[in-house]
């Protein structure tokens, strides 16, 4: 079967990727070398940034319904309760970030989410095909799959390595990977019932003169299971006894009787980062470019934000092949890379701390990567734009806000609903539909190949007229700092490539 995009590894990355290119009409293939899909907790924490992307891919919905929010911690010293407490304070939604929270899901339930969106479009994961070998030139791909029916030699215009951390694009490609691997650091986590626990609460146990050397038991949605987690000072197995030991031993308590192990690892912080994104026509994406620590959830996160910014590069390239195209798919390494390296000295950081025994190593506050910018990474100019660097205010290359807005009759929409799709989207401030160009020629080149779905804005004082939407309550004025004749051009990926003021 030919594919226009050969995707290696069907975790969140390979199936975020998979959804975004079969949605704009890419064919696809997405293969996983293991024979069995996985289960497990591992990656468990949603970012609010991510949410954003599951709202536009159609996801979100099934997320929130399967997951739970981040639940408080109950901190136990030598037995005793010393208090509650939580990773990131609780936030209310605002009418720009409509997803402020941090969510709770198992890894496993989460690729079982896309799974079952990526399906919707004809499009299923192949397990049990590894991918073992390619070649590439100017014009494609050529790879070749084992599976249990024998080899088979594919043809593919992109391939992409989104197949972990012992990637074997990233291998074949003979890319470094650097960074570091501490073996003097070990944690142990696992997937395991408590039942003599609340489910609603995590849990912390430690002594009184080491808090941060306990272990932590945290619910998982769907179910009884709690996920482990906790440092190991030397050589340990990760089976049910060494969890219950822990058990027995920290929170001084009989009755907490630990069963049902589904899933265990004895983790080491390696944390590096793929000296290359691209070479020619193959890409790395997710875990195969960058390794994080499990401190700060931000690795399952920035796998998925790295599809996100891929796809829509590879569907324009795919439609119109040429300098301009190629110039964007550039941007991806540019763009993509950096932020990995931004990610990976935050996870790092809280890594140091939780060694360390850090007053603040719980918490988890600036990781819910809605900061993330590529100001002065965007590939063009825009000589028409002010210089806003100073006051603060939205500039290009940000995350594009939500706002609520009402339709000619009445009805409520948000710049997020009007956002999803495989479209870009040119939000006129003060204009009227009959003043708007969505081929003007500054927009294409900024998007070569992109569909620009064009949005007209009135003021608050507007009255409702068709084709124009009304910003009833000024949010999306004061999100995007907008002035009559304001033009905020929105990439598919919800961040501005252009934004021009009067």
């Amino acid at each position: 079967m030919s594919a226009q995009v050969l995707i290696a590894g069907a975790g969140p990355t390979g199936l975020t990727l998979g959804i975004d290119l079969a949605r704009r009409g890419i064919a696809v293939r997405i293969v996983d070398a293991a024979e069995t899909f996985f289960d497990g907790s591992r990656g468990d924490g949603l970012q609010p940034r991510t949410l954003e992307v599951f709202h536009d891919l159609g996801v979100l919905d099934a997320v929130l319904a399967a997951g739970a929010p981040q639940a408080p911690m109950r901190v136990h010293l030598g037995g005793e309760f010393a208090g509650e407490r939580r990773m990131t304070e609780w936030r209310e939604p605002t009418p720009d970030i409509p997803y402020p929270n941090g969510w709770v899901l198992g890894q496993s339930d989460t690729e079982g989410v896309l799974r079952e969106r990526l399906a919707e479009f004809g499009v299923k994961v192949e397990s049990a095909t590894a991918l073992t070998g390619f070649t590439a030139d100017d014009g494609g791909v050529t790879a070749t799959l084992t599976h249990h029916g024998g080899t088979e030699e594919v043809r593919a215009d992109y391939l992409i390595g989104a197949d972990g951390g012992r990637s074997t694009v990233r291998r074949t490609l003979g890319i470094a990977f650097e960074g570091t691997t501490d073996e003097s650091i070990r944690m142990l986590l696992g997937d395991v019932r408590a039942d003599a626990l609340d489910h609603s609460y995590g849990y912390w146990f430690a002594e009184p003169d080491a808090p941060m050397e306990g272990f932590a038991m945290s619910p998982l949605p769907g179910g009884r299971k709690f996920q482990f987690a906790a440092p190991l000072s030397g050589d340990s197995g990760a089976d049910l006894e060494v969890l219950q030991d822990y058990v027995h031993r920290l929170s001084r308590r009989t009755d907490i009787v630990l069963s049902d192990l589904t899933w265990s690892t004895v983790w080491r912080p390696n944390i590096r980062l793929a000296e290359r994104f691209r070479v020619g026509r193959v890409f790395l994406a997710g875990d195969a470019a960058h390794a994080h620590p499990p401190t700060g959830g931000q690795g399952l996160n920035t796998g998925v934000q790295d599809a996100y910014n891929l796809g829509w590069k590879l569907a324009a390239a795919l439609r119109d092949p040429g300098e301009e195209s190629e110039a964007l798919l550039d941007t991806y390494e540019t763009e993509r890379r950096a932020v990995a390296a931004k990610v990976l000295g935050l996870s790092s950081e809280i890594l140091d701390k939780t060694v360390n025994g850090d007053a603040d190593a719980m918490s988890r506050e600036g990781t819910d990567q809605l900061d993330i910018s590529y100001r002065n990474l965007l590939s063009h100019s825009d000589p028409v734009s002010h210089s806003i660097a100073d006051d603060g205010a939205l500039q290009a290359g940000d995350r594009a806000p939500d706002a609520p807005l009402t339709t000619g009759t009445g009805e409520k929409v948000s710049l997020f609903e009007l956002f999803r799709g495989p479209h870009a989207t040119l939000l006129v401030f003060g204009g009227t539909p009959d003043e708007t160009d969505s081929s003007d020629p500054g927009r294409s080149a900024a998007l070569p190949a992109t569909q620009i779905r064009v949005v007209s804005i009135a003021g608050p004082d507007a009255e409702p007229a068709e084709g124009i939407l009304v910003d009833a309550g000024g949010h999306a004025h004061r999100a995007y700092s907008a002035t009559p004749g304001t033009r905020a051009l929105v990439r598919p990926d919800g961040y501005l490539a252009l934004l021009t003021r009067p």
